[in-house]
């Protein structure tokens, strides 16, 4: 009998892996499985794999896999401009960058973004992504990899495995947040699950994920009542919710 269930357990095991690796989490009419298909135009030795994510004021708008190269961007906005990295000189040669990344997702995956364009920073402002827009008293933010950036998004170069964020944001947020942890749970066994600091990977107390709450480790032990595929992220008050976390609860 136990020889049974081990290869049924190895296969659930190889569908979490293979649900973690494809799936995209969105929140709007984008595709629920958001894998990466390639844009046009670019080279593709400029081609960078990041993993993109938008997120808004209650929700998230975009979460998934996006493959962008240097090109030129349009908005309605402000027009069509190159957005390459070498935008008012801030990196010697082109190459994929945040706001590309941004555009890419939004002709590949069906959303779509906007803002205006300013010739004297030669990038744009972005002021809207899907149905969210920015107000008098919030913006989208930008991050790399957790951290706040300190140029334009066209002139923000990214690579493969970058994690590009854009989230509405009052400003005063501390910290974007980080959510990992296993992929394979089983119904009525606590599985440890981590949050930290994007940035600088300080763990984060008080965290909610799943119903529990971290502790001073960023550590929360959560335990799920019902089998299938469910989506994890954390929130705390005062940073930007993490990614998701794509779980495959077996019984």
């Amino acid at each position: 009998m136990r020889q049974s269930k081990r290869p049924a357990a190895r296969r659930l095991r190889g569908l979490a892996v293979l649900v973690a690796g494809l799936v995209g989490l969105t929140a709007t009419a984008v595709p629920a499985v958001a894998g990466p298909a390639a844009p046009t135009g670019g080279s593709p030795s400029t081609a960078a794999l990041v993993k993109l994510r938008v997120e808004g004021a209650t929700s998230t708008i975009f979460e998934g896999l996006v493959i962008t190269r240097p090109h030129e961007v349009t908005s309605a906005a402000g027009g069509t401009h190159q957005c390459d990295g070498t935008n008012l000189g801030a990196n010697p040669t082109a190459g994929p960058t945040a706001i590309g990344a941004l555009d890419d997702g939004a002709r590949t995956y069906g959303f779509d973004w906007d803002g205006p364009y300013f010739p004297s920073f030669e990038d744009y402002l972005v002021t809207r992504i899907g149905a969210e827009s920015s107000t008098a008293t919030t913006f989208f933010s930008l991050r790399r990899n957790g951290a706040v950036t300190s140029v334009g998004g066209c002139q923000q170069r990214v690579a493969t495995g970058d994690e590009v964020l854009f989230a509405i944001s009052d400003g005063s947020e501390t910290a974007a947040l980080k959510l990992t942890g296993p992929v394979f749970a089983r119904v009525g066994q606590g599985v440890v699950y981590r949050v930290v600091d994007a940035a600088t990977g300080a763990p984060i107390a008080g965290a909610s994920v799943g119903g529990a709450t971290t502790g001073a480790d960023g550590r929360a032990s959560v335990t799920f009542t019902r089998t299938g595929l469910q989506k994890l992220k954390a929130t705390s008050p005062g940073t930007i919710r993490s990614n998701a976390v794509p779980v495959f609860v077996g019984p």
